[in-house]
């Protein structure tokens, strides 16, 4: 997926106003995953994703995760775009919809992984993997 489309459907889902809006949704919601996976794993999931995207992810090797729940990663990506916690749910929630388009499905899943089940709200669907038969 291209930068263009990925902020377009980012802002789109999120019913933004502006393509702005959504490009510091999207900036805030992938610095937010990188802090909360780390950035080695960050690396994996930016390989997926265009350059103007994927920076986002960057950071310092070794950089280890950070244990925080659902409420904390709203709140950082919400302090990141200087937004109300609820806006800034509705632009997360967008920008995973979009991430699960943009990346192929066997990486999602692996990044989904890193997420505990407090997080379950922000993955639309249920990995294939976890589907029960």
């Amino acid at each position: 997926m291209e930068y263009n489309e990925f902020i377009t459907h980012v802002q789109s889902l999120a019913q933004s106003n502006s393509r702005a809006e959504a490009e510091r949704a999207t900036r805030a919601t992938l610095e937010t995953i990188k802090e909360r996976i780390g950035s080695d794993k960050a690396k994996e999931l930016a390989a997926q994703l265009p350059d103007e995207l994927s920076n986002y992810l960057d950071g310092n090797q070794g950089e280890s995760a950070q244990s925080f729940n659902l409420q904390e990663f709203i709140a950082r990506a919400s302090q990141k775009e200087d937004i109300e916690p609820t806006t800034a749910a509705i632009h997360v929630r967008a920008v995973f919809a979009v991430l699960q388009n943009a990346v192929k499905p066997e990486k999602f899943t692996a990044f989904h992984k890193h997420f505990s089940h407090d997080y379950e709200e922000l993955f639309p669907t249920a990995p294939t993997s976890e589907v029960p038969s």
